[in-house]
């Protein structure tokens, strides 16, 4: 598929992602039964996982959505701007933060230090992708879907400039054609 001119290739199908979701979420289910939690949706790209995701959530938990960026294009930008903040209601509650990709962490370690303003009782990360080779901020992970290489994906919520989140599985970019 080309993109802004740049070929990507299939990495994970929709049923591998399924299987992915399903395996998150039974071990969501398990270790958070009876203790409500509140899920924080990480806008934009977490949107198509946090739908998938929360559909198969068997407890009772509550949902709201935050948006921080520090990308811009490809590459992120180093500063992280919040533009849906922390909902107060968060105070006391078992935050879940539902994350489409953390790859360097400087837009999760941000989001943690204010998250920790609101007093939550506990808090966990469930991130359909992580890059740990791109790490450059320590940022544990409790629910992680797939480790993939530092390479560009795009599609089941992560996108290219605007473009892509709609693709139903993961590509990455091609770098042989490039």
């Amino acid at each position: 598929m080309k993109v802004k001119g740049r070929n990507f290739v299939e990495m994970l199908s929709e049923e591998e992602i399924a299987k992915i979701i399903d395996r998150m979420a039974s071990a969501i289910n398990a270790d958070l039964e009876g203790k409500n939690p509140y899920f924080l949706v990480m806008m934009n790209g977490a949107f198509i996982f946090a739908s998938d995701l929360l559909r198969k959530i068997t407890i009772p938990c509550g949902l709201a959505f935050v948006r921080y960026s520090s990308y811009e294009g490809m590459k992120t930008t180093g500063k992280v701007v919040p533009v849906i903040p922390v909902p107060a209601d968060v105070k006391g509650r078992n935050v879940v933060i539902i994350e489409d990709i953390v790859d360097t962490g400087i837009t999760m370690e941000a989001f943690l230090k204010e998250l920790k303003n609101f007093s939550p009782e506990s808090v966990r990360i469930a991130s359909f992708l992580t890059k740990p080779e791109a790490r450059q901020r320590e940022v544990l992970v409790d629910y992680v879907g797939k480790e993939i290489e530092n390479k560009f994906v795009l599609g089941y919520g992560l996108d290219y400039d605007g473009l892509g989140r709609n693709i139903p599985s993961l590509l990455v970019l091609d770098e042989s054609t490039q």
